[in-house]
């Protein structure tokens, strides 16, 4: 076998931030055995521990947020007339989530898909129903490139649902997700842990902080991970990252913030499982779901071929300025440049040979990308009194440029290994053949197979660019203490092209405003209850070639005739929210229908129209914070009732394959029912016990609803024991069942299987 790649040298970094960890944790042995003597002594004084106050006995972190990070949500959560989910870190430590598909798994409502190219093993979260990969922010500003994101240097997570185009710009059809960095604090800390567990895992981070003058802090985020996967053979996942960040002005009027991201994984990726047919010479898929073959273990890719390695550097700096106590500005510029290279298996089941032959084709899928994108967001907000009421207001300009470069490799199969029985030779994918790697058995795969083919690294591909230029507004004005209206507004004007060195160029400038309202009812003080409305636009080439994109700009496709509009969605909802139990718990309930209009389908051969509709309609609720001083929980619970109301003609690449027609058929990857419970409860001073408890229903991977994934529930269990105050250890079992299920479909040929039981230990010191 030949092949080039990019090569990203992984193993030397992430030995290094290992040995940190270690020599840290060896440094500090003594330091916990001096501790853990004087424990008793100290327990009746007040202890600082990050952002734990510990007066007595410890007390855990609230689950339950008041306010949103972000300065576009001008009131409290409790007053925003829209569904906002907030994860904090105390949920993510206690989950032991370690990306932002374990964080997201605690919010019902949201699935995640799988790809065929572009992005097939990054982050496709959908939200509502609708594909959110493209609507995901770091600290309020969009992260463009495609990745898996990890979470160790994240605070928290906020995840907006329904149309939110007026905070963030394009894209936000069924909603948004914004990270939220660990930034400098005015006191010193270090935070760090090293997690042992099944399937090989090591991971390893450190979190420190330094004040080295009164209004300057430095912090630094490491971290070192390394698995295999349960209940997967050969799978293997590796990454390292640092996280540095630089704050002057702490506590003053003028604060500087200085910060650097970057991460890099070398993986040996999921190939997923392939959907069977529903007999032997069936020729379309019906009702069909995945199928391994009778063991669940079996990969389908080839240790020999399959490679991804990512990379992520994101370097960010921003200065705020308080005119007064009620007139903050604040500008933000960012670069950041994201990278993938991959060869990755995908199980075709295109040619039957799944159900006909007991073989599955190893066709390779591969990409080599960079999206460049720099921001420069400038807000003023704060408050103001005018004509006797009180704004609470947020205003701001954008401006952003984002380059995606895609190249790729070039595969010479060896002869006869097409797997169609019609193919040269007439050989295709039978039984007991392998063709030079590229066939293999169902029920027996062999991942050492060698690939006989050659792979050349293909440096023509496709240049995409966009511009946004940007400005918007909003504001919540107290009509009266009990009577708030929430108002915001945003104009885009977004232009893109696409440029092939073999096929030409195409380019669109597209306008557009968005818009929410709110009008909230506060019957009480820790109450409310409210009506609003909202709008989202997909501009064509929204996503920058680097996912599935839905209202795609194709690269000089002359052939295709579009009329290139934005694609837009409205939602109206009503809703609820009340801190009770001495404000200790959050509720919330809400009612939606969300309509998306303007969607790009085929209509005719080779003519493509805004002319497509879908609706979901649904129902959430929610409930977060402390029962008891000992009891906390994370809950909600989803329904979502879609519907494609117009769907337009089957087709792929700008040919009408007269498949079935989709309308009144449900959008893919959104279940009907989903729920998610996390619990933890203090039954001594030092010990801690929680559990979890995740149900997604059946899911569609495909709008013709011809594939698909059975519902599951997925348990989880955990129990920490604080040591002392500078150590303690956790005990996460996740998976708890072994369950065999799916947590990624996608609308043709296979669907990813999610990890079995993982056993985690972690140890963690803070001092």
């Amino acid at each position: 076998m030949s092949r080039q790649h990019v090569h990203v040298p992984v193993s030397s970094p992430r030995l290094l931030v290992s040995a940190i960890g270690m020599a840290l944790g060896a440094a500090s042995v003594s330091q916990f055995a001096q501790a853990a003597e004087d424990t008793d002594a100290k327990q009746n004084g007040a202890i600082s521990l990050g952002a734990t106050s510990i007066t007595g006995e410890a007390q855990e972190p609230s689950y339950q947020v008041e306010k949103s990070a972000s300065n576009k949500y001008t009131a409290p959560l409790t007053d925003t007339p829209r569904s906002v989910t907030v994860i904090p870190q105390q949920v993510i430590k206690d989950t032991a989530a370690t990306s932002l598909q374990d964080a997201l798994r605690t919010v019902p409502g949201i699935t995640f898909g799988a790809g065929e190219g572009g992005n097939p093993q990054g982050d496709r979260p959908f939200i509502r129903g609708f594909d959110a990969q493209g609507d995901t922010y770091l600290d309020g500003v969009r992260d463009t490139g495609a990745q898996t994101r990890e979470i160790f240097d994240i605070e928290s997570v906020e995840v907006s649902k329904g149309p939110n185009s007026a905070f963030g710009g394009r894209g936000s059809a069924g909603g948004s997700i914004n990270l939220i960095s660990k930034l400098p604090k005015d006191h010193d800390f270090i935070d760090g842990g090293f997690t042992y567990g099944s399937d090989q895992t090591r991971r390893y981070t450190l979190d420190v902080n330094r004040k080295f003058l009164d209004t300057a802090a430095f912090r630094l985020n490491l971290m070192s991970h390394e698995q295999n996967v349960a209940g997967r053979d050969a799978v293997n996942y590796d990454r390292w990252g640092v996280a540095p960040s630089l704050t002057f002005g702490l506590g003053t009027e003028n604060r500087l913030n200085l910060s650097y991201y970057h991460v890099e994984s070398n993986d040996l990726p999921d190939s997923g499982i392939p959907y069977g047919y529903s007999s032997a010479d069936a020729t379309a898929h019906v009702h069909d779901k995945p199928t391994d073959g009778g063991n669940s273990n079996n990969f389908y890719g080839l240790k020999d071929r399959d490679f991804r390695k990512t990379r992520a550097d994101i370097s960010t700096i921003s200065f705020e300025h308080d005119f007064s106590d009620t007139m903050t500005l604040k500008n933000t510029l960012r670069h950041g440049n994201t990278g993938q290279d991959y060869i990755l298996t995908q199980p075709d089941d295109s040619q039957k040979n799944v159900n006909k032959y007991g073989t599955v084709w190893r066709r390779a899928n591969a990409r080599v990308s960079t999206t460049e994108t720099t921001t420069n967001q400038t807000d003023l907000f704060g408050e103001f009194n005018l004509l006797g009421f009180k704004n609470n207001y947020s205003t701001g300009v954008e401006f952003t440029r984002e380059v995606s470069n895609v190249t790729g490799y070039t595969f010479a199969n060896p002869a006869n290994s097409n797997p169609g029985a019609t193919s040269p030779g007439g050989t295709g994918c039978q039984p007991g053949e392998t063709n030079g790697g590229t066939c293999t058995s169902l029920s027996n795969p062999n991942p050492d197979d060698d690939y006989t083919g050659t792979i050349t690294r293909n440096y023509a591909g496709t240049r995409t660019t966009a511009n946004t230029r940007a400005i918007y507004a909003f504001d919540t004005i107290e009509l009266d203490p009990q009577w708030l209206l929430n108002l915001g507004t945003r104009f885009d004007s977004f232009d893109t092209k696409a440029d092939s060195a073999t096929t030409g160029k195409t380019k669109n400038d597209s306008t557009f405003w968005n818009w929410q309202a709110g009008l909230v009812y506060k019957p009480t003080d820790n109450g409310s209850i409210y009506a609003s409305f909202a709008t989202s636009a997909t501009p064509p080439g929204a996503m920058l070639n680097e996912g599935i994109d839905g209202n795609p700009l194709t690269a000089g496709n002359s052939t295709l005739q579009s009329d290139l509009e934005p694609e837009t969605t409205k939602n109206y909802e009503i809703g609820t929210k009340w801190d009770v139990l001495q404000d200790r718990v959050s509720l919330t309930a809400d009612i939606f229908r969300t309509e998306k209009e303007n969607t790009r389908v085929l209509t005719a051969n080779n003519t493509y129209e805004n002319a497509g509709k879908t609706r979901v309609d649904g129902f959430e609720l929610s409930a977060t914070g402390k029962i008891t001083e000992k009891w906390q929980v994370f809950a909600g619970y989803s329904y979502l009732d879609s519907e494609i109301v117009s769907g337009g003609l089957s087709g792929r690449n700008g040919t009408v394959t007269g498949g079935a027609a989709t309308d009144g058929n449900e959008l893919p990857n959104t279940p009907k029912h989903s729920a998610s419970l996390w619990t933890t409860y203090q039954v001594a001073p030092k010990l801690t016990i929680g559990g979890g408890a995740f149900y997604v229903g059946e899911v569609w991977g495909d709008t013709a609803n011809t594939v698909y994934v059975p519902s599951y529930t997925r348990y989880d269990a955990m129990a920490a024991y604080k040591l002392n105050k500078n150590v303690d250890f956790q005990l996460n079992v996740q998976n708890l069942t072994d369950k065999v299920y799916y947590d990624k479909a996608y609308a043709a040929h296979f669907a990813n299987q999610a990890a079995g039981r993982t056993v985690l230990f972690s140890t963690n010191f803070h001092f």
